[in-house]
């Protein structure tokens, strides 16, 4: 089946009428203050929507109507089979949007139309149909108990979510929380990023058409210090959900101590060791994945391969062909279909890419391809991928998380040093390993402090290998069946037979 081309896409953005206001109680409403802020396309500049901007009276009205219809048991004490056959229709109507939505993603946060398409829908329907799908296969306990009594151990839907989304992947990240959030019974609050808010908006009219009771999804597009803060500090919220910034993390924190000791699951940022060893088994191999590593979506990825270990043995062999491969990273209108990066997701990110680029050749980092501005005659925020070598593990592009394609090579002499190199951060998300020998890699998998280790690969696993870091990169875990961990409680209830 042939995809649309650019042309088509033009002409579809321009005929695609785009909701704005949030969602609560299974309709559209306007912010209760009437507020609504410019949601802008990094493609171009143009004005896609006035957004509701919700805050703490909207905050409210989607709690008091989550908590209600979850006490009500509508959704909370439906049968699992009964939910399950709501999730997989959710993610299949997911799958009859994907045009729609995929176009709706690119405009608000510029990544390609290819990816979008091929890449996040995909990715969020699955995610969808995966918790759908596991929810009647999780057994609870029967403790071993003397044989005149009875221990069960059960989990229970944990009650009110907020679920607070980044804007980088807006949909498939508010999926990962949605999966396991809404298969295990609870209603939830999605706040997505104010800065890529529409897929968000759009999915909460197909939850109520899959079969989901109005009330157990709402949606509240705003800021993060007024809707946001409103959420974490509310005393009715049970878990705050979040994925986003490590400075904000930190935040939610504070917050759900200073209310109702909410649980808080966190994933947050990341600085990742992409480690190649002398002995990698195909270096274009590791140079191509290297390249796709930071560039693939604009660099805007929390487990972006920002920092390139190389072994010194090799190094200049190996840096030749990761400049070729990064090359063949160019950025362009994302919605080309033949287009691999995108726009910056708007200019504030921009100026941060290129305030990082300017700070590594200010450190004395050397570019080796890469580091400008393109296309501004568009209107958007586009940026080349961008390779520093003579990078050391204390300057600034290799300790801060840049969000953007910029890749920093630091060189090391041997797999104590590429450990302590690895390990030399404040983040934990995930790292990689390049070698042919199977106990080096196992061992420095082993050293390396990181939620996720790939061997001789970047960014691998399914819905099946649980998400998420050590360290400051966060808690908890998204995808598999660790992901219901952080949306039940665990009781323990004990008979006397």
């Amino acid at each position: 089946m042939s995809q649309p081309t650019r042309a088509e896409w033009e002409a579809r953005a321009k005929a695609l009428k785009i909701e704005g206001r949030a969602f609560i109680q299974g309709e559209y409403l306007a912010a209760a203050s009437g507020d609504t802020f410019d949601c802008i396309s990094p493609v171009d500049g143009r004005l896609l929507a006035k957004v509701a901007s919700c805050d703490a009276a909207d905050a409210e009205r989607a709690v008091q109507s989550a908590r209600a219809t979850f006490d009500s048991g509508v959704w909370s004490r439906e049968a699992p089979a009964t939910r399950k056959a709501v999730m997989i229709r959710f993610a299949a109507l997911l799958e009859e949007h994907a045009e729609e939505l995929a176009l709706l993603e690119t405009l608000d946060m510029g990544k390609p139309i290819g990816d979008s398409l091929n890449v996040d829908l995909p990715g969020a329907a699955d995610s969808l149909r995966w918790s759908g799908e596991a929810i009647d296969k999780v057994y609870d306990e029967v403790a071993a108990t003397a044989h005149d009594q009875l221990g069960l151990v059960t989990r229970e839907p944990v009650g009110v979510v907020a679920a607070i989304v980044p804007w980088n992947f807006p949909l498939m990240m508010a999926a990962w929380k949605l999966g396991p959030a809404l298969a295990t019974g609870n209603s939830v609050i999605l706040k997505p990023s104010e800065r890529s808010p529409l897929t968000a908006i759009r999915i909460a009219q197909l939850a109520i058409d899959a079969g989901l009771p109005a009330g157990v999804l709402n949606v509240l597009p705003g800021y993060g210090h007024t809707v946001g803060k409103a959420l974490a500090l509310h005393m009715d919220v049970d878990t705050a959900v979040f994925t986003g910034s490590t400075k904000i993390a930190k935040q939610l924190m504070v917050y759900a101590g200073e209310s109702n000791m909410k649980r808080v699951w966190l994933e947050a940022g990341g600085k990742s060791p992409n480690i190649v060893f002398e002995d990698a088994p195909d270096l274009q191999a590791a140079a191509e994945a290297a390249a796709a590593a930071i560039a693939f979506n604009q660099g805007e990825v929390c487990t972006a391969g920002s920092r390139l270990l190389v072994q010194k043995s090799i190094k200049a062999k190996f840096l030749p062909l990761v400049v070729e491969a990064l090359k063949s990273w160019k950025a362009g209108h994302p919605l080309d279909p033949e287009t691999n990066v995108g726009a910056l997701v708007d200019g504030r990110q921009l100026e941060q890419v290129l305030g990082y680029i300017q700070a590594g050749q200010d450190e004395g980092a050397k570019i080796l391809t890469g580091g400008k501005r393109v296309l501004e005659e568009t209107g958007g925020t586009y940026v080349e991928p961008t390779l520093f070598d003579g990078v050391s593990n204390t300057m600034k592009i290799a300790r801060e998380e840049i969000f953007g394609p910029v890749l920093s090579v630091i060189e090391f002499e041997d797999a104590e040093e590429a450990i302590r190199i690895a390990n030399d951060t404040p983040y934990g998300l995930a790292a990689a390993v390049w070698t042919r020998d199977i106990s080096k890699a196992h061992l420095t998998a082993r050293a390396l402090r990181a939620g996720s280790v790939w061997v001789n690969m970047y960014d691998g696993g399914d819905m099946t290998a649980p998400f998420g870091g050590f360290k400051q990169s966060g808690n908890g875990r998204d995808k598999s069946l660790h992901a219901f961990d952080k949306y039940t409680e665990l009781k323990a209830t004990w008979i006397k037979l």
